[in-house]
């Protein structure tokens, strides 16, 4: 095969933390997995010692275009999601307006290819206006260009099971599937803000029970089983929602799960302080949910790792604790969490990452055949790739970041590897851990 300059020569990764290999890839596929590959003219990178994974997808991300720009656009953040390997993100829909028509997701969706460092795949409202009370144009933003599969109104839990219900049956005429934030309004209300208990009791702060979740959870998913449709567990925090899934799986529901990466590793015990970077939703929770968290997710009962990358102007953060805005960043630094969480204690390796973090994610999403992410690192697939440096650890900075904010919840935390590169249908992204402007060079 002659070499022109669509293509790229990956020499001596190690596939999934496996076999070592070169890749080439040419015109946006691997064009050759082998030993002692060689293009004449391919721009080389020496990869020795470094783990080559599917690129990333994140079915939570906040890109807050439009409507607060302040906070992020959705250029910022497919900027912070390719620094931190991703190659496909999913738009939630709490944006000023709401992404509630096809029209708004057709936006979103032509912003992302504008902006061209990841693919980014809107979310639609589950109702109008995240009102909770009539169904939003599930069917026309599917049909739509943006092609929506996956509707939530995040930020809100659809409360009513009858909507709910409703929007189940919608969906699983195209199979789409509900992501669920799970939040039951009468016993954790829009000022609840720390996981109830003997902490939340001696802070004074408004309590956010577990069983808030755990209630809808199990709700939905006989909603699931009932309509025989598609949910999705947002961001699930506690060990009572993982026993949940358990249930529900064995049942042979169809229900799916993610968790962030805050909850695989941040406590409570963070509150005391009533720092508002360490205010979320839904809270962070002490160490048995932690654990379980961790142990949901190596097991698969949880699916996926979500970031839920909620980015926030300062002056929305720097209040008083109950009344900062929720949310962390999460899009530069999942994968290290991850790793530090999980990889490096050895629970999961590589290949599980590549799992929770790709494979799986993009299965949920309707990417895995449509746009081509999560797939295998095989002859004649798309080259959405990701190259981690396993060895590296990194003294997080939130100066550093590329998002436009900086609500960042692991400043002065040292984590575990760090994103060589990478690569959107073989095109590099970033390089050396340095996005690359469209001249090639690294910005």
């Amino acid at each position: 095969m002659s070499a022109t300059e669509n293509h790229v020569l990956i020499r001596g990764a190690s596939l999934l933390g496996e076999q070592r290999a070169d890749v080439l890839v040419a015109d946006g596929v691997v064009a050759e997995v082998g030993s002692r590959l060689d293009a004449a003219g391919a721009r080389t990178i020496e990869a020795d010692g470094l783990v080559l994974l599917p690129g990333l997808v994140d079915l939570h991300t906040h890109l807050r275009e439009p409507g607060r720009e302040d906070a992020e656009t959705v250029r910022t953040g497919s900027r912070a999601a390719a620094v931190g390997g991703y190659t496909a993100v999913l738009a939630m829909a709490n944006t000023s307006p709401v992404t509630d028509t096809a029209e708004a997701a057709e936006r979103v969706h032509d912003l992302g290819r504008a902006a061209g460092l990841v693919d980014v795949q809107p979310v639609g409202a589950v109702t109008k206006g995240l009102a909770g009370a009539e169904l939003a144009e599930l069917g026309l933003m599917a049909r739509s260009r943006a092609g929506v599969r996956v509707f939530s109104d995040d930020g809100r839990c659809v409360a009513d099971a009858r909507v709910m219900r409703r929007a189940l049956e919608y969906v699983k005429t195209f199979g789409g599937v509900v992501s669920q934030h799970a939040q039951e309004p009468t016993l954790a209300g829009p000022s609840a803000c720390c996981h109830e208990g003997e902490l939340s009791g001696r802070l004074g702060l408004p309590g956010w029970p577990g069983v808030a979740e755990e209630v809808i959870v199990a709700r939905d998913v006989m909603l699931a089983r009932h309509t025989g449709s598609r949910v999705h567990v947002a961001h699930a925090s506690t060990a009572g929602t993982v026993e949940v899934l358990r249930w529900a799986k064995s049942q042979g529901v169809a229900v799916t799960a993610e968790v962030t990466p805050h909850h695989l590793l941040l406590t409570t015990d963070l509150l005391g302080g009533y720092d508002p970077t360490f205010k979320v939703n839904p809270p962070l929770r002490p160490a048995e949910d932690v654990e379980a968290l961790r142990e949901a997710l190596a097991d698969g009962t949880i699916d996926a790792v979500a970031t839920d990358h909620a980015p926030h102007a300062r002056h929305d953060k720097e209040h008083a604790f109950v009344d900062a805005a929720f949310g962390m960043l999460g899009l530069e630094t999942a994968l290290q969490v991850v790793a530090t969480v999980m990889v490096s204690s050895g629970r999961m390796g590589w290949g599980d990452l590549a799992r929770v973090m790709s494979t799986r994610p993009a299965e949920i999403a309707g990417l895995h055949h449509t746009a081509g992410h999560g797939r295998p690192i095989a002859a004649g697939e798309p080259a959405n790739l990701t190259l981690v440096d396993p060895a590296a650890s990194v003294v997080v900075d939130r100066d550093d970041s590329v998002s436009l904010s900086r609500n960042n919840p692991w400043h002065g935390r040292t984590l575990a590897a760090r994103v060589h590169a990478t690569l959107l249908r073989g095109v590099p992204t970033v390089l050396d851990g340095t996005l690359v402007t469209t001249e090639g060079s690294h910005a």
